[in-house]
C-alpha cells in the first residue's frame, strides 16, 4: 500500500473559499456607517449569511471590521445584534423563517431596534438617536433582502440587484476617498446607476438611482446624490435597447441638470462623467437591454420565417439526439484488464496459505514474476493453463501445481468473458451513436425542408412551481437536480434526479438527465418513449462504472386536470388537495439498469391541489408519516414556502444524511366571474 502526500481536497478548497469571503466582505461592508456610525450593511451580511459555519464566518468578519473601522461605544451594541442574529438564525436554524428573505430581514431589524433602543433610551438626547436607529433599521431591512439571493443561491435578476447593491454600498464605504477633488467612488456609482438603468428601463432605473442616492446621503454623502441620481437613471432608462452612446450622453445631462439645481456641479459633474464613459467602456456582450437597431423580419431579409411549432420539436429532438449522442461518446471505452489480474486471484485462492508463499512471492519473487509473465501468452492463446507453459524451476518447486493450475484456469475464464463482453459493449456503443447521429441528420434535414404553418399556443396556465435544494452534510454541491418547464403543447413537466452518490459526480450524472430528459419533452416525445430511449443510452454509457441515476418526472395536463408521474428507482410522490393527501409510489429500476418500463400513475389535480415530488433523502419511504401529516395540514398557496418547510422539516427529522430535492407544483384555484 502506497501513501501520498497529503492534499488539500478541492471541496474542501472550495469551502474554505467560501468561507473566506463572507468573512473579508463582511469585515469590508463594517467600513459602510451611516451618519450616526451604525453599520448596517455587515449586519445585514451577517444576516443574509444564515446559521452554521457561514454565519459564524460572516460573524468574525463583522468582529474584524469593528475593530478596524468602529469605535468602542459603536462596537459594543454592533457585535451585540450581530451575535443575537446569528444565534437566532442557528435557533431556528431547523425550521423555515431562516430559510426565507422576509423573516430573516424582519427578525434582523427588530433585533437591532432591541439593542440600540437600549441605548437610546440611556443617551441624553434620545430623538436624535431615534432618527439615526430608523435610517439604520431600513438600510439593515433592504441589506437583508438584496443579499440574500447572494448568500443562499439564487438566480436570475435577483443576484445582479444583490451585486449591484454590494458594489455600490463598497464604494459608499469608501466615498470620502479622494484625489484632487475627484472622488472614485462616487465614479463607480454613476456607473452602476447608469448600467442598470438601461438594463431595467425608466423605472427601473429611477427607483436604483434613488436607492442608491438616499443610501449614500444616509452614509454622510457630503452630495446631494439622490435627486441627481434618481432623474439621471430616469433619463438613462428612457434609453433602454437604444445606442449605448445616447444612454450615457442622456445620464450625464440628467446628473448635471440636477447637480445644477442643487448648486453643486463641479463636484458631481466630473465623476458622472468618468462613470458614463466607464459604462461605455464596458464590452457589449456584457450589457444586458442591448438592441442596436429594430429586428428586420426574416421575411424581409429575404430568409424562411420563423420555425413553427412542431418544426422546432424536430430541431429539439434532432438536439436531443445529438447530445445522447455525445453523452455516450463522453463515457469512452474501458481499459482492457490486465491478463495479471488472473494470477493475482489464483495466488489469493492457493498460495497464500502455502509453507512456501514466502519464498516464491518475497525471497525469489522476480523467479515467479518471470515465470508468471512467460506463460502468459501461451495462456490467452489456448485459453487454459498447462504445467508445460511453466519454467521447469517453478513447477518443480510448487507443492500445490494441480490446484494452482485449476485456479488459473477457472480465473483464466472469467478474464476471458469480461474481455468479450467489454468488446461487445463496446461495438453496441459505436453503433448506438452511430445510430443516433444519422437520426438526428435525418430530423435536422427534414425540420430545415418544413415551412412554417401551426396552430396557435394554448393559453398559459396560471400553475405555479416551488423548489428547494440541500446538499448532503459535509458537501457543498446537492447531487440532486431539480427542472420545471412547459412543452409547446401546454403541459408542465417536473423533473427531480437523483445522481448515484454526492458531490460534484452525482451532480453532473444527475444534470445530465435531467437536460437529455427536459429536450426529448420539449421535441413532443411522449415521456415513456423518452425515458426507455434515455434508459438505454444511459445503460450503454455506464455499463462499466455501474452509475444510475434515479429519475421522478410528473407531466401536468391542465386541460385535462391530469397529472400523470413516470417513476425510475424515484422516492414516493404525493398529491394534496385540502386536508387530503395520495401517495404515489413506483417499483422501476433507476436509469442506467437495464429494467422494466417506468412506472406510470395518473391521477386527478383539479385546481388547488398540489404535487409534491421528493428525492430519496428527504424523507424515508418506510417512515414519512411525518411528511404525510405536514401535507394534510398545510392550509397556504405559495408552493416555494412549502418546498421550504419540506426540506427545513427534513433537515431537522434526518440530518442530512443524503442529498434532498423537493419540488412542488400548484395549480391555483380559478375564481368565478362576477355577473
Amino acid at each position: 500500500m502506497s501513501h501520498g502526500e497529503p492534499t488539500l481536497k478541492p471541496e474542501r478548497a472550495g469551502r474554505l473559499i467560501h468561507l473566506g469571503i463572507r468573512f473579508f466582505l463582511s469585515a469590508a461592508l463594517t467600513a459602510g456607517q451611516t451618519a450616526g456610525g451604525a453599520a448596517p450593511f455587515a449586519l445585514g451580511w451577517v444576516a443574509a449569511a444564515g446559521p452554521g459555519l457561514e454565519g459564524i464566518a460572516a460573524l468574525a468578519g463583522a468582529f474584524a471590521g469593528a475593530a478596524l473601522f468602529l469605535p468602542f461605544a459603536k462596537a459594543l451594541p454592533f457585535l451585540a445584534a450581530a451575535v443575537l442574529i446569528v444565534a437566532a438564525a442557528t435557533a431556528l436554524g431547523g425550521t423555515w423563517l431562516p430559510s426565507r428573505p422576509r423573516p430573516t430581514a424582519l427578525a434582523a431589524v427588530g433585533l437591532y431596534i432591541t439593542i440600540e433602543g437600549i441605548y437610546i433610551l440611556q443617551s441624553l438626547s434620545p430623538l436624535d438617536r431615534l432618527a439615526d436607529c430608523l435610517a439604520a433599521a431600513a438600510l439593515l431591512g433592504a441589506s437583508v433582502w438584496l443579499f440574500f439571493p447572494l448568500l443562499r443561491g439564487g438566480e436570475g435578476r435577483e443576484v445582479v440587484d444583490g451585486l449591484l447593491f454590494l458594489a455600490g454600498v463598497l464604494a459608499v464605504a469608501v466615498e470620502e476617498l479622494e484625489v484632487l477633488g475627484f472622488s472614485p467612488a462616487r465614479a463607480l456609482l454613476c456607473f452602476l446607476a447608469v448600467l442598470a438603468a438601461y438594463d431595467r428601463g425608466i423605472a427601473g432605473g429611477a427607483a436604483f438611482g434613488l436607492g442608491l442616492g438616499l443610501t449614500a446621503e444616509l452614509c454622510g454623502s457630503p452630495l446631494p446624490l439622490t435627486a441627481a441620481l434618481g432623474l439621471a437613471g430616469l433619463a438613462a432608462g428612457s434609453r433602454q435597447g437604444r445606442r449605448r452612446t445616447g444612454a450615457a450622453l442622456a445620464f450625464l445631462a440628467a446628473a448635471g441638470a440636477a447637480a445644477l439645481a442643487e448648486g453643486t456641479p463641479l463636484p458631481l459633474l466630473p465623476e458622472a462623467a468618468a462613470g458614463a464613459a466607464l459604462f461605455l467602456a464596458v464590452p457589449g456582450r456584457f450589457v444586458a437591454g442591448k438592441r442596436v437597431r429594430p429586428a428586420i423580419p426574416p421575411a424581409e431579409r429575404g430568409e424562411d420565417p420563423a420555425p413553427a411549432p412542431w418544426r422546432r420539436r424536430l430541431d429539439r429532438a434532432a438536439a436531443a439526439l445529438r447530445d445522447l449522442y455525445d453523452s455516450i461518446g463522453r463515457g469512452g471505452a474501458a481499459a482492457d484488464e490486465n491478463p495479471a489480474i488472473v494470477f493475482d486471484r489464483s495466488a489469493e485462492k492457493v498460495c497464500r496459505g502455502c509453507a512456501l508463499c514466502e519464498l516464491c512471492w518475497q525471497k525469489d519473487y522476480t523467479g515467479t514474476f518471470n515465470a508468471m509473465n512467460d506463460a502468459t501468452p501461451y495462456l490467452l492463446e489456448r485459453g487454459r493453463a498447462l504445467a508445460k507453459d511453466f519454467p521447469d524451476y517453478f513447477t518443480g518447486r510448487c507443492i500445490h501445481l494441480q490446484d494452482l493450475l485449476t485456479a488459473i484456469n477457472g480465473e483464466l475464464s472469467a478474464f476471458l468473458l469480461r474481455r468479450q463482453y467489454r468488446r461487445q459493449l463496446e461495438e453496441t456503443r459505436r453503433s448506438a451513436r452511430g445510430q443516433y447521429a444519422q437520426l438526428s441528420e435525418l430530423l435536422t434535414a427534414t425540420a430545415a425542408g418544413l415551412e412554417a404553418a401551426a396552430p396557435a399556443m394554448a393559453e398559459e396556465a396560471p400553475c405555479r412551481v416551488g423548489a428547494a435544494l440541500r446538499p448532503r452534510e459535509g458537501e457543498t454541491v446537492c447531487g440532486d437536480t431539480v427542472a420545471s418547464f412547459r412543452t409547446d403543447g401546454g403541459l408542465w413537466c417536473l423533473l427531480l434526479a437523483d445522481g448515484m452518490g454526492s458531490g460534484e459526480p452525482a451532480r453532473k450524472e444527475s444534470a445530465l438527465i435531467c437536460r437529455l430528459l427536459q429536450q426529448f419533452l420539449e421535441a413532443g416525445v411522449a415521456p415513456e418513449a423518452a425515458l426507455k430511449t434515455l434508459n438505454s443510452a444511459m445503460s450503454l454509457r455506464g455499463a462499466d462504472s455501474g452509475v444510475f441515476t434515479t429519475v421522478d418526472l410528473c407531466v401536468y395536463d391542465p386541460a385535462a386536470r391530469e397529472a400523470a408521474f413516470y417513476k425510475c428507482g424515484a422516492a414516493p410522490s404525493y398529491l394534496k388537495r385540502g386536508g387530503v393527501v395520495r401517495r404515489v409510489t413506483g417499483a422501476s429500476l433507476p436509469v442506467g439498469l437495464q429494467g422494466p418500463p417506468p412506472d406510470v400513475t395518473k391521477a386527478p389535480l383539479a385546481p388547488g391541489g398540489f404535487a409534491v415530488m421528493i428525492s430519496d433523502g428527504v424523507a424515508d419511504p418506510a417512515e414519512d408519516e411525518w411528511l404525510l401529516n405536514l401535507l394534510a395540514g398545510w392550509i397556504g398557496d405559495d408552493p416555494q414556502d412549502l418546498a421550504g418547510l419540506i426540506l427545513a422539516e427534513s433537515v431537522r427529522r434526518e440530518r442530512l444524511r443524503d442529498d434532498c430535492g423537493v419540488q412542488v407544483l400548484y395549480c391555483p384555484e380559478t375564481k368565478a366571474r362576477e355577473v
